[in-house]
């Protein structure tokens, strides 16, 4: 066996290392705070759809029962909408700027649903005309505004319907 010089054995010396080491840690660091933020983002994003969503389902859901509504009450405050259904039922979609929330009362029964929450404004104006049969006014149909936010997100949606069962009024004289 011959032996060599300590100059020519090969390895790492203990700075080498540590340098090595030290680089290692800044570029786990570098990718654990890249990770955390993709998922914060991702968190927020699906949070904002979440907020966007209910929001079109519930515009969905009125616009649908206004269309096939039997009846729609005129007298109500513009961030009501009171309507009897095709089925009969009394009810009454109302906003309430206080909590931000926008509800289903069922006027039967006095029960009420939460259809969205996160709502910072809603309107909704309706159209009259007056039956020239029985002088009465009566709505024709109803737009609505919605405005649905998410921390520093905000969406505003407009919708409009109209009653079917009132287009055929004063059509016959």
């Amino acid at each position: 066996m011959s032996y060599k010089p300590a100059r020519f054995i090969s390895g790492f010396t203990l700075a080498e290392i540590l340098i090595a080491l030290a680089i290692t840690g800044l570029l786990l660091a570098a990718v654990a705070v890249t990770f955390n933020a993709s998922v914060m983002g991702y968190q927020e994003n699906e949070s904002i759809f979440k907020t966007i969503n209910d929001g079109r389902q519930a515009l969905f859901r009125i616009t649908t029962q206004l269309r096939t509504a039997a009846a729609v009450d005129p007298c109500a405050p513009n961030n009501e909408c009171t309507l009897i259904t095709a089925g009969g039922d009394d009810i009454t979609y109302q906003y309430n700027n206080t909590d931000s929330k926008l509800y289903q009362i069922d006027n039967t029964t006095s029960n009420s649903y939460l259809l969205c929450d996160n709502v910072t404004a809603m309107v909704f104006t309706k159209a009259m005309d007056v039956d020239t049969s029985t002088g009465l006014d009566y709505v024709k149909s109803v737009q609505i505004s919605m405005t649905v936010q998410n921390n520093d997100t905000e969406k505003t949606f407009a919708a409009a319907a109209v009653i079917w069962r009132n287009l055929s009024r004063n059509e016959d004289e």
